[in-house]
């Protein structure tokens, strides 16, 4: 078993490993922000919302795996394409947030159906029903919260981004000695 100590310890001095494990710290802490906006704060995501954590689902374990093979010192070429890999992610992420937060300043039209999937309503009570147990209906086009003049979805942006850069920073590094 791998202890947590160990692993961090190591990575003081290399930079594949550091930079690896702080693109999945950050990662994971970016996505407990949105779901304490979410879930905390009542902050109902629109499907771009959740369309943007998408590239931080993904990168997460990615990005345990890439510090796995930094931390057992796998050929540099292949700890280099993981690097890159993760920062292909980030890329993903923050044009997602690009896309997002153009439509909630109105630079460019944001999906033409900004709604959460429901069922067909047999009869009135039933569409009553389901009226009253839907969600509250988040608009795409609409920040939700601003902070500093950024919603969520530029602050995406801003996240990603660094995080891309971490991860190509870290990649940009010399071969790690044995």
């Amino acid at each position: 078993m791998i202890k947590t100590t160990t692993l961090v310890a190591g990575a003081v001095g290399r930079p594949w490993l550091s930079g690896a494990l702080l693109v999945a710290a950050a990662a994971i802490g970016t996505i407990l922000g949105a779901f304490f906006f979410e879930f905390v704060v009542g902050l109902p995501p629109c499907p771009l919302c959740l369309q943007q954590r998408h590239p931080y689902y993904a990168v997460v374990p990615a990005a345990f795996f890439v510090a796995f093979m930094a931390w057992r010192r796998w050929p540099a070429p292949f700890v280099r394409l993981g690097l890159f890999g993760l920062a292909a992610l980030m890329v993903w992420g923050a044009g997602l947030g690009i896309y997002h937060a153009g439509a909630e300043w109105g630079f460019w039209q944001g999906p033409t159906t900004c709604a959460q999937p429901t069922t067909i309503a047999r009869n009135p009570a039933d569409l009553l029903r389901q009226l009253q147990a839907a969600k509250p209906l988040a608009d795409c086009t609409v920040a939700g919260w601003r902070f500093l003049g950024l919603s969520l979805a530029g602050w995406n942006v801003l996240i990603a981004s660094a995080l891309a850069l971490v991860a190509l920073a870290a990649a940009s590094r010399p071969h790690e000695r044995v």
